[in-house]
């Protein structure tokens, strides 16, 4: 079933809010049940690492789960572990690991680990020692991104070492992974290369007496574009929060996606100048004719990228008074001015920064672009100092009212 973008007055800040980021929770669970479905059988993992890009880790997770997601997955172990002090008891993965991590708290609370080389595995293993509990293991292999995973020259001892482990119960591998450097890039030909190499990796684990378990390559780029990429479990990322993952292949909508987050702020102070007034620091834009300014209450203290900044040419744009309005000058700290013609607009009034795009406002895609970055960063830059307002049926879950994000905002 569809689900209507959040719009209109739901979108401004509430009374007395300079700024916030309106989180729809129902177009989460929309966005994870359209990429489930394209990739069935497989299962899905939403990705909820970094504060769930910034869209609040704990009521995000929980909306992904009610969308059909069967795993989690997060970078780090003290994401995983205030998943599950919250009480979300899905099955979860965290994937970067450090020398001297303490790992006995997530082995005991049932979080799965990625191990990609023999010295990560001897510290899980130390861990279900201490507590006496089997650690879950996903053995990462690097395909050919040479960033995480095991190269192809540490794959065979990684794989003897856990076969010794799971003989001896210390440990039950439950996937082996690995992740694309350019499964957005239509045609790129380390796809299918990576693909065989995962084959190779797999092919060599079950020679060495290791059953893979859930296989796992796929990011939402390849989830919806690369359906031999997709095996047991898909990871989606950027899908969830209703984003594409590869543009020049299908926008959002084409892709029955629903952008979950809008930042949205009052203008604090409206003014009239003359012509060639300059404006923000350095002076950088001056105006070609008298008119009014507005000041939007956000700035790079917040994570609105200072590239977005007036360049001559373009910049990034907020919608103020029905129309979008390009930024004059620089992106400060707290605060941007925006160019507002001679349109009337006072203190107050709404400034929607960025959201769906289905009110005329500019999407998260239009400012990476202004940037010169991706919508990942976009969103996920979105800093604790900007409150989250989370919208949709299913905000209205007692658990989701209170659930704090990690970045320390409230819900």
């Amino acid at each position: 079933m569809a689900h209507e973008p959040v719009g209109g007055p739901e979108r401004a800040p509430r009374p007395g809010v300079p700024a916030e980021a309106v989180v729809d929770l129902d177009a989460v669970a929309h966005n994870v049940g359209v990429v489930r479905s394209a990739v069935a059988p497989a299962q899905v993992m939403a990705v909820v690492k970094a504060d769930a890009y910034g869209h609040g880790l704990v009521p995000v997770a929980r909306a992904a789960l009610a969308g059909g997601a069967t795993w989690l997955g997060v970078a780090h172990v003290h994401e995983a572990l205030a998943l599950r002090a919250a009480g979300v008891e899905a099955d979860l993965l965290a994937w970067i690991l450090t020398p001297g991590t303490d790992l006995a708290q997530a082995v005991a609370g049932r979080v799965d680990l990625s191990v990609a080389a023999v010295w990560a595995l001897e510290e899980v293993v130390a861990a279900a020692r201490a507590t006496g509990t089997t650690a879950q293991v996903h053995l990462e292999v690097d395909t050919g991104m040479s960033r995480g995973g095991a190269s192809p020259a540490e794959w065979p001892a990684l794989l003897d070492a856990v076969a010794k482990h799971v003989a001896d119960g210390l440990v039950r591998v439950r996937g082996t992974w690995a992740h694309f450097a350019s499964a957005d890039v239509p045609g790129d030909p380390s796809v299918p290369a990576q693909l065989a190499a995962f084959e190779e990796a797999l092919e060599l684990a079950r020679r060495h007496g290791v059953e893979p378990g859930l296989r796992h390559h796929a990011n939402s780029a390849a989830a919806l574009f690369v359906p031999q990429a997709r095996y047991d479990l898909v990871r989606a990322g950027l899908a969830v929060y209703g984003l594409s993952p590869s543009p020049e292949r299908a926008s959002g909508a084409e892709l029955g996606l629903v952008p979950a987050m809008a930042l949205a702020a009052r203008l604090a102070h409206v003014r009239r100048v003359p012509q060639g007034a300059g404006v923000s620091y350095g002076l950088t834009y001056q105006v070609p004719r008298e008119t009014t300014l507005g000041l939007v209450p956000l700035g790079y203290g917040d994570g609105l990228p200072r590239h977005a900044s007036w360049d001559g040419t373009r910049s990034g744009e907020v919608l103020v008074a029905g129309a979008r309005r390009r930024i004059a000058g620089r992106v400060c700290m707290d605060q941007v001015v925006v160019d507002l013609g001679d349109d009337v607009a006072a203190p107050g009034d709404p400034a929607l920064v960025f959201g769906p795009g289905t009110g005329g406002e500019a999407t998260a895609d239009d400012w990476a672009q202004a940037a010169g970055t991706i919508s990942w960063e976009v969103v996920t830059r979105i800093g604790a100092r900007v409150p989250r307002r989370y919208v949709g049926a299913l905000a209205d879950r007692p658990a989701d009212r209170s659930a704090p994000s990690t970045a320390g905002t409230g819900a």
